[in-house]
């Protein structure tokens, strides 16, 4: 009999078999609308179908395939701007659910004032059925047909102080009822911890978690790897960020730990703004990692089969759906 092939990465234009994912950023930011997160910071205003459309050319011009883009709904996802854009670049774009810091939200947002079962639900549907739209504004009602391929979260200092943690019991609830990739916004190490900790007591596999940002301050490498050893993914895209360090710094960090046994955990991003996206003005260009940082990387000592599984192999595993 022959195999039965499985669709299991989602994708704004549909399902595809993970194998099909190719060259892929894991982090990234297309489309911001003008909202909430541009009046926290100007650089989060990403809204202009033709200038993303540009940048994507650039690159699919170095090879790359396919993008995790970061922004959930209800603070600035532009969810019919991502499914143009992927039609228009023959692009995978896997987009996101789930939430972001609650900074990025009105104090009147629905996001406040859902219960934890309600925002399962939402969740949820945005995985299994479809992307709702206009949720800056207001609850979600009208949905599109394409899908969410993950759950995007968000952890800070406030957020870590409450006690509640309704946001994040819904997603890991909607985690382990879909199979679906937790993507984790964290600030600090310890953060990091605490959250992991809390989706795998709600019954999340380590494998289904990816722990973003935890390369922006470059000491701690020890939580690092003990978070590595639980099998929790380890997503970096503190390069071209020359306020936090130096792509070398960055590069020194990635040997390092690709040297220590962890290059099948690894996945790498940019998390691009308008100021660091070309096409808008900004300072490097989606081709950044693949013409400047990823020839670094092999300068300081990384095998090209370990870059390879950073960029192909990992995130064909990491955001397959369980």
């Amino acid at each position: 009999m022959k195999d039965v092939v499985r669709l299991a990465i989602h994708t704004v234009l549909g399902p595809i078999h993970n194998e099909q994912l190719g060259f892929c950023h894991s982090h990234e930011h297309l489309f911001i609308a003008d909202g909430q997160p541009a009046r926290v910071n100007a650089a989060l205003r990403i809204d202009d179908i033709a200038l993303t459309i540009q940048e994507l050319q650039l690159f699919k011009e170095v090879g790359g395939r396919s993008l995790v883009d970061a922004q959930p709904l209800g603070c600035g996802r532009m969810e019919k701007s991502l499914v143009l854009a992927a039609q228009e670049t023959d692009t995978h774009i896997v987009a996101s659910t789930g939430f972001h810091k609650m900074i990025f939200y009105p104090s009147e947002h629905w996001i406040h004032t859902y219960d934890e079962a309600a925002l399962y639900e939402v969740f949820v549907h945005e995985l299994t059925v479809g992307m709702y739209t206009g949720t800056d504004r207001g609850e979600p009602n009208d949905f599109i047909d394409a899908q969410a391929g993950v759950i995007k979260t968000a952890i800070d200092e406030e957020r870590i102080q409450d006690p509640e943690k309704k946001w994040f019991r819904a997603a890991a609830r909607a985690a382990v009822e879909t199979g679906a990739p937790l993507i984790c916004h964290t600030e600090s190490c310890v953060q990091a911890v605490q959250l992991v900790d809390l989706y795998r007591t709600e019954g999340v596999p380590a494998n289904q978690i990816i722990v973003c940002h935890l390369d922006r301050n470059l000491g701690q490498l020890e939580i690092h790897k003990q978070l590595a050893d639980l099998g929790v993914y380890l997503e970096y895209d503190t390069i071209g960020r020359y306020k936090y360090h130096s792509d070398e710094e960055e590069a020194d960090l990635i040997r390092h730990m690709v040297e220590s046994g962890y290059e099948d955990l690894i996945l790498l991003g940019l998390d691009t703004t308008r100021h660091r996206l070309r096409s808008y003005g900004g300072t490097i260009g989606l081709d950044h990692l693949s013409r400047r940082f990823l020839p670094l990387l092999q300068q300081y000592g990384v095998p090209e089969a370990a870059v390879r599984k950073m960029m192909v192999h990992n995130p064909a595993q990491a955001f397959d759906i369980k």
